[in-house]
């Protein structure tokens, strides 16, 4: 279903007339810039006994997060000025490329190992989640895919069973690290994107049920995936065991209340909550700021993905389907993640090793959350000058000097 564009030329829900920075989604950037203000923020507390302890200096992550920063600020800014249709050309390569990398990690001496599991290419002093790249990878190849098979992926099986094919190879590969959930967020993500796409219900129908029954297998074949659920619907009985960090996280939340203990006051950071830093970030938040801070944490992520969701539509009015699936995939990535770090956190959903976007501790997730970003802010940028320029030969209103400017500016650098 298109979305109705004006006798202006603009789509009727593009962002051209919401606050803008650069030329670019002001609100968006709003978010994102707030995001990672209050993660840098969240980080340096949440680790500075841990560091202290580990590394000698209490700043120790505060400064390689910053390093991160930096490093995922100026991909963003490379990202921003790369055409859409320079993504489109290479989202195939991106996907094998992503499947090159998943099976390299996999090689001894080349693959980097934490926590029993494989999940890190070392480069250097730093290391590179993969499956973080992966996600992406799969959204661009996924929104190639649709665009280039819209009749066969609305009318004959083959159209849904060609790319999740490709999906069980990259879950397998997964599975083999193991990164069960960036199964969930990739396989979620696919499921979306194909729903979006026009697969037929029944078939979308069978296609959950058999992710459903197979998520369940692997939790059933795998101790440490059982341990965690049984752990989750009971977390008192296992105190000392599968269930200590949901209790520690809970704890946090409890002693947060309202207003919080105070920036730097948590007590569960102090070598109670494992991993505070990084996949329980949420719930140090919960303890120093309490229910406001969360509340204005996760009214920023609402911010975010309507935004998105926002240009996805504005690029779908336009007839920009490659650009609308992009950032549908990105907004889908974002949500879950989102739904399911601060899910387990708060006890909703059993323990699992994901970050939360632009607050946890991670170089490959913060690198990949901007770029992601910058996509969707490239996207809506073209499609914003286009429709610009459409205003202006069907005989419009007069563009202003500024927007002439940033018009000449997008085109040059596509």
């Amino acid at each position: 279903m298109r979305t109705q564009v004006k006798s202006d030329g603009l789509p009727s829900l593009s962002t051209s007339n919401s606050l803008r920075i650069f030329g670019l989604d002001g609100w968006l950037l709003f978010a994102v810039g707030a995001l990672l203000a209050i993660g840098l923020v969240m980080i340096t507390s949440a680790s500075l006994d841990y560091a202290g302890r580990r590394h000698g200096n209490a700043l120790f992550y505060f400064y390689r997060h910053s390093i991160y920063l930096v490093i995922a600020a100026c991909a963003a800014l490379l990202c921003v000025r790369v055409p859409v249709s320079t993504w489109r050309r290479y989202a195939v390569h991106m996907l094998i490329a992503s499947f090159g990398l998943l099976v390299l990690i996999l090689i001894p001496g080349l693959g980097y190992t934490a926590n029993n599991a494989t999940r890190w290419l070392a480069l250097g002093p730093f290391t590179l989640q993969v499956s973080e790249l992966a996600k992406l990878g799969v959204v661009f190849y996924l929104a190639s895919y649709l665009v280039r098979q819209e009749r066969l992926v609305r009318s004959h099986v083959l159209g849904f069973f060609n790319p999740m094919l490709v999906m069980m190879l990259l879950v397998v590969l997964l599975l083999l690290q193991p990164d069960f959930g960036a199964v969930v967020v990739m396989l979620g993500a696919a499921l979306g994107l194909l729903f979006l796409g026009g697969v037929r219900l029944w078939q979308f129908g069978i296609l959950i049920a058999a992710s459903a029954a197979a998520i369940a297998l692997m939790v059933l074949t795998e101790e440490y995936r059982m341990a965690r659920f049984v752990a989750f619907l009971d977390p008192w009985s296992y105190q000392q065991g599968s269930g200590y960090q949901l209790i520690q996280s809970l704890i946090a939340f409890g002693r947060g209340e309202f207003f919080g203990l105070g920036l730097g006051n948590s007590i569960q950071k102090l070598f109670f909550l494992p991993e505070a830093h990084t996949d329980f970030i949420f719930a140090v938040l919960a303890e120093e700021l309490g229910m406001a801070g969360c509340a204005v944490v996760l009214a920023l992520f609402g911010l975010l993905i309507s935004r998105l969701l926002l240009i996805a539509q504005s690029a779908q009015a336009a007839g920009e389907d490659f650009g609308a699936y992009v950032v549908y995939g990105i907004a889908l990535i974002f949500a879950i993640q989102c739904f399911i770090n601060v899910g387990v956190n708060i006890g909703l959903l059993p323990t699992k090793g994901l970050t939360l976007p632009f607050l946890s501790y991670g170089g490959s997730s913060l690198l990949v959350s901007c770029v992601s970003v910058a996509v969707a802010l490239r996207i809506e940028r073209e499609i914003y000058v286009h429709a610009l320029d459409d205003a202006q030969r069907r005989g419009g209103q007069p563009v202003s000097r500024s927007l002439r400017q940033l018009q000449s500016g997008v085109v040059a650098h596509a």
